[in-house]
């Protein structure tokens, strides 16, 4: 069995979802996973915001003028009258919750249900979509098998256990359909994967039942060697190892959500990464296999903040560099990169939310410098001891920007370098001609 991710764009349209079908063989055995239309989730937030901030006035406006799209979405998708009556009482039932919800005490627990309703909507109204056109399916509620634990992992034997019986309830059909993103977290509430989450849960699907391959579709044929937004004449990678594409995910490439890699490497799951608009074109495939002595792709990501703590204590103290991580643990802020000397060490973070205690704290070790606008610049390839010359021709490409850390050695795929981001553009463009022109 496939597991095939689309995401917002990919059924963004009611057009857009009647063409899956070019790309879905429901003559294979396949789990279709779903997210929201494009533009949903993001409705779906300011809804909940405004519910939220008390303001039900706005929230109910916001409710009313989505429910008026789908209603439209419902009369292009589902032309013929049985079916469409069908659709309506769909989003008649969807939207008459979310309308509801105005009466309501709405907490954090009602907001993840509401974020929730837009993987329900997309999935149900496929589902009737492939009846409309006498296409089996069976649509499976991912509530009922997708969970995170007490530490928000996903729980990958839950899915097991609580999925494989609905498949083999239904071992006829080959087609299944279900949400991504949403779970229920270990109260048994309605959660969800954050968002980008779909690929998470296309990934772990894929773990859950040893799938014979993990399918992303988006909108850009495969991972590409650059940012496409920023520079002219990039490519698509024809393979990355898991490592590589873990770290090109996390350091900025959007194709794919950082966590779902991880996984499929577990459990040594195939992953590619596909055009919607381009069926035909190869794509990139991630397997545990790479392409030696060769640099794949520059990425960049936005929004962080150096720290440097500079401290006459660090000298030959043992212990140090723990201190300071718990500081960061006390808050549940993640670190990117580390560099470090005998008085000194730097690091960056890109979640700020605690900020002020942190550095407060951190000032108890010595002097705290904070810097922030950077962007780390991270290029992915084969970085191995026995390498020659990659590292230098990195450096060589960024001669003429100032670098604020440079972090190599940390794994044998990245070298990652922290500039100001005003810089960015110009270190992406000036790195592609070195490395790829």
């Amino acid at each position: 069995m496939k597991i095939l991710k689309f995401g917002g764009t990919s059924v963004g349209s009611p057009e857009r979802m009647t063409k899956l079908l070019d790309i879905i063989n429901p003559n294979e055995e396949q789990i279709v996973v779903l997210s929201a239309v494009s533009g949903t989730t993001n409705s779906l937030v300011e809804i909940a915001n405004h519910f939220l901030a008390g303001d039900k006035k706005k929230g109910s406006e916001c409710v009313e003028n989505l429910y008026q799209k789908y209603k439209t979405f419902v009369i292009e998708l589902l032309p013929a009258a049985e079916f469409q009556e069908q659709g309506n009482e769909v989003i008649d039932y969807h939207f008459g919750f979310l309308a509801g919800l105005a009466n309501d005490l709405f907490t954090s627990i009602e907001e993840k249900v509401v974020l929730a309703q837009g993987e329900l909507l997309s999935t149900t109204l496929y589902h009737i979509y492939l009846k409309s056109i006498g296409v089996p399916s069976v649509l499976l509620p991912a509530l009922d098998f997708m969970k995170t634990d007490e530490d928000n992992e996903p729980d990958i034997p839950f899915t097991t256990k609580h999925l494989m019986p609905l498949l083999e309830q239904h071992k006829d059909n080959k087609l299944f359909i279900t949400q991504g993103y949403i779970c229920r977290n270990s109260f048994g509430e309605v959660d969800n994967l954050r968002r980008g989450g779909s690929d998470y849960t296309a990934s772990l699907l894929g773990a859950a039942i040893l799938a014979e391959e993990v399918q992303i579709w988006t909108d850009i044929d495969g991972m590409h060697n650059n940012d496409p937004r920023i520079v002219k004449g990039t490519k698509p990678i024809a393979q990355l190892s898991f490592d590589e594409a873990a770290e090109l995910a996390y350091f900025g490439a959007k194709i794919l959500h950082p966590q779902s890699v991880f996984p499929a490497q577990k459990y040594k799951i195939p992953v590619r990464l596909l055009n919607t608009m381009e069926p035909a074109a190869a794509g990139t495939l991630i397997t545990h296999d790479s392409e030696k002595g060769k640099i794949k792709s520059i990425a960049a990501k936005d929004g962080i903040t150096a720290i440097r703590i500079q401290s006459s204590r660090m000298l030959l103290a043992y212990g140090f560099l723990r201190r300071v991580f718990e500081v960061f643990e006390r808050y549940k802020t993640p670190i990117d990169m580390i560099t470090t000397s005998e008085v000194a060490v730097s690091l960056t973070i890109d979640e700020t939310a605690h900020l002020p205690q942190i550095i407060e704290e951190l000032e108890s070790f010595g002097t705290v410098e904070v810097d922030r606008d950077h962007s780390i610049v991270c290029v992915v390839g084969d970085f191995g001891s026995e390498k020659h010359g990659f590292a230098s021709r990195v450096l060589e490409g960024l001669k003429h920007i100032p670098i604020r850390m440079i972090s190599y050695g940390g794994s044998n795929y990245n070298v990652s370098l922290l500039i100001l981001s005003e810089y960015k553009t110009e270190a992406l463009r000036s790195l592609h001609n070195r490395l790829f022109e």
